[in-house]
């Protein structure tokens, strides 16, 4: 019981006494949650600010250059929050199989940083940085052959995805500095035939495999009966 007083004493001295003067430090800009007005619109940058105890609480973000890394030694079980992800598979456009490392520095925008907490929250690597490097490198990747990927096109592929996320992160106020690719690594089919999920076919080639396999589409007439069948069970006037 003794632990848990020296506890709630410690959190109450912590707010009380020390709660009236914030510092923020270099590299570094706070923002403001009010218990009435919620996330407040200005943001402190480095320096010593002044709060109310109890009505406000301040969040600091990381204003410095990011390198968000892309490698074979992260492990996202343990932090869905690093900056960082996992090796990304993708395919190239001669079907090939890649195991992509790489390297893109972000920076938040500082202005932004209120909206930023309040839209995305603090966990906007996981709901976004990530997911949308994962679809922009894909994308781009798609659209080269993996012999072109491995040598003249390599440069190339760095500015398309360095613009990619560009125009996908600005919208979310996070400005991406530059893209970096490390390797690209051919690989065997990362996943079985039967674990490649069912892509969306069109109807056209639906109705086709449906004529190939014998069955009819559900809407087309009868192929083998003649032109003058179905005038022929129409009632005769």
């Amino acid at each position: 019981m003794a632990s848990i007083d020296n506890l709630l004493v410690s959190l109450f001295v912590d707010e009380i006494v020390g709660g009236f003067i914030v510092t923020v430090p270099p590299g570094h800009v706070g923002c403001i949650y009010s218990i009435f007005r919620g996330v407040l619109k200005n943001v402190w940058y480095p320096g010593m600010h002044f709060k109310v105890p109890i009505i406000h609480r301040v969040k600091l973000f990381n204003a410095q250059l990011i390198e968000y890394t892309i490698a074979k030694d992260v492990y996202l079980k343990d932090n869905k929050e690093i900056m960082g992800d996992e090796l990304i598979h993708a395919v190239t456009a001669d079907n090939k199989f890649v195991a992509v490392e790489a390297t893109v520095l972000i920076k938040l925008d500082t202005d932004r940083l209120p909206e930023i907490w309040q839209n995305i929250g603090e966990n906007f690597v996981s709901k976004v940085v990530r997911p949308v490097t994962r679809s922009r490198i894909r994308k781009v990747l798609t659209n080269h052959s993996l012999v072109k990927s491995l040598s003249t096109d390599r440069s190339l592929i760095e500015d398309e995805i360095k613009q990619e996320l560009r125009d996908s992160l600005t919208q979310h106020g996070l400005y991406v500095e530059n893209f970096y690719l490390s390797s690209l690594t051919p690989i065997d089919a990362p996943f079985s035939m039967e674990e490649i999920p069912e892509l969306p076919r069109e109807a056209e080639d639906v109705k086709k495999e449906r004529l190939i396999s014998g069955l009819q589409p559900e809407s087309s007439p009868n192929l083998n009966s003649s032109p003058n069948s179905s005038r022929s069970s129409m009632p005769q006037s």
